[in-house]
């Protein structure tokens, strides 16, 4: 009966991995919903070893590497569709850019989906229902997602690793192997259901799968050890300093007269609640002054001075202009009492049309824009460091950088905090905002910091260095959040991905270990 469908090539070919490309999108933030993974990456798999003994047979009208394109964008397709339609909501805020959501639902997760057609054309051909095609297949997938988060200013979005993001214990080995790492091994543990259809002894099916499980029970052990064991470390550190995090929940619009400016900002204070006697870092999110640059809000210094006091810090987003390079900055500041520049943070990936244009000259000669407001890109910041003062050494993050592993590899060895500002209103009440701020966790157990996050219409929260959410504010959720945040002086962090090319070249030589020994018998 199964092979009745199988037979067809529309039902195999593009309906089947289209659609467990799609239900994968229920194993992330915020559905949680981790074990589809064990069935659509497992079938997946069965399906590039059916298609390839179907194409020698039954398909063989058609070329064969081209079955294997086909199925890999097809199952591709349907996972960047379900996993990024909620970027196209951007496009709605200008009628401008509303006849391109058509084109960006379909051409953004087309494109990405070529990661997965290319690498399973690449390895489709090797694989077999034996016990090394396992790690052909999950060394290629994983070796496709870090390409994919490097190349063309990288998208590291929804990497299978994010799946176990509820599972706070099993992702304390990030600190240890990395992102990358951890991603290859997530996609090792999804295809375990495929070794029940191997061709291989009863014994050794029994054994491979106690083996993945009593790894999956070591990982667990290890991580809860980890959580319990920094409890006692957190209780023990003096240093502190009391961390305010806002969420104003603004609507975004441009244009605003100084007396909306105003307005904003007496919400922001309000929600702030200062205590003019306590040292405090207030946070506050990207886009709080919408449309307003830095040299624009200078008549707020008064508003400033008589409800924060010299104990005071307080961080936000804005553009800033540079008078030397005559453009723009997205900047993150941190600002006193008086609306004084204490330190600067200039964001470093900016999102292509959406704070830059690609091929700017020649697009802008057809009237395309950024969808931000303004015609020009911003300027790009080059070389930024952290942000130190007062005994704090931050790591800032602005928007999507926070799904950059790559800022934590190389930031500052005394880095004791991450910050990130985000406005996330552009993604309406989508999955977006959620999968967006799952991120920080990661990034919070990589460096062994603690995280903050102020976002506009998103999630804002207070992540501990291992990962677990303190205290957060929903989507659309008014008001603040304030944590006595201890500063933890840790070099503990990956530096580099090497762990994950160790691993990789391990799995490609036991990949052809196995191959050349099934060559001799």
């Amino acid at each position: 009966m199964a092979d009745k469908y199988l037979n067809s090539r529309l039902i195999t070919l593009f309906i089947i991995p289209f659609t467990i490309g799609s239900i994968s999108v229920f194993s992330f933030q915020p559905f949680n919903i981790t074990f589809i993974n064990f069935f659509s990456l497992s079938i997946f798999f069965y399906l590039i070893i059916y298609v390839n003994k179907k194409s020698k047979s039954f398909y063989r009208k058609k070329p064969y590497k081209k079955n294997l394109f086909i199925l890999g964008s097809a199952f591709g397709f349907g996972f960047f569709l379900s996993g990024t339609y909620w970027i196209n909501n951007s496009l709605t805020f200008d009628e401008n850019f509303k006849f391109l959501i058509p084109f960006g639902l379909i051409l953004i997760p087309l494109f990405l989906s070529l990661f997965y057609s290319i690498i399973t054309v690449t390895v489709g051909p090797y694989l077999n229902s034996n016990f090394q095609s396992l790690f052909i297949f999950s060394g290629a997938l994983g070796f496709s997602d870090y390409i994919r988060s490097k190349i063309l200013t990288g998208f590291p979005w929804n990497l299978w690793a994010y799946s176990f993001s509820w599972a706070t214990e099993f992702i304390q080995i990030l600190n240890l192997i990395g992102l990358f790492a951890f991603n290859l091994l997530s996609i090792t543990i999804f295809i375990v259901p495929v070794i029940i259809f191997l061709n291989i002894s009863f014994k050794k099916k029994i054994i491979s799968l106690i083996s993945v499980f009593s790894a999956f029970f070591a990982l667990y052990i290890y991580g809860n050890y980890t959580i319990n064991k920094n409890k006692i470390f957190i209780g023990e550190i003096d240093e502190k300093f009391n961390v305010q995090v806002v969420s104003p929940n603004f609507e975004i619009k441009y244009n605003l007269s100084d007396n909306q400016i105003q307005d904003r900002l007496n919400k922001l204070i309000r929600y702030s609640q200062p205590n003019k006697n306590l040292k405090t870092l207030f946070v506050w999110p990207e886009g709080a002054f919408s449309g307003y640059s830095y040299e624009n809000i200078s008549f707020l210094k008064k508003s400033f001075s008589q409800h924060f006091s010299e104990n005071h810090y307080i961080i936000f987003g804005i553009n800033r202009y540079d008078n030397k390079k005559k453009g723009f900055y997205n900047s993150l500041l941190v600002v006193n009492n008086k609306l004084e520049i204490i330190s600067e943070y200039k964001k470093q990936k900016l999102v292509p049309f959406g704070e830059f244009i690609p091929f700017e000259k020649k697009l802008n000669k057809f009237g395309i824009k950024k969808i931000t407001e303004g015609y020009g890109s911003f300027l790009k910041g080059e070389g930024e460091k952290n942000l130190v003062f007062e005994g704090l050494n931050i790591l800032p993050l602005i928007c999507y950088e926070i799904i950059f592993t790559e800022f934590v590899q190389r930031s500052d060895q005394k880095t004791n905090l991450i910050i990130n500002i985000s406005e996330d209103g552009w993604f309406g009440d989508s999955i977006g905002p959620y999968q967006h701020s799952i991120k920080g966790v990661y990034r919070s157990i990589e460096r062994n910091s603690y995280f903050i996050r102020s976002a506009n219409k998103g999630v804002s929260m207070i992540v501990n260095n291992k990962g677990e959410i303190i205290k957060k504010l929903n989507p659309k959720e008014k008001g603040s959040i304030s944590l006595e945040v201890p500063l933890i002086k840790s070099n503990s962090r990956v530096k580099n991905d090497l762990i994950f090319f160790v691993l990789l070249i391990t799995y490609i030589f036991i990949f052809t270990l196995y191959k050349k020994n099934n060559v001799k018998k």
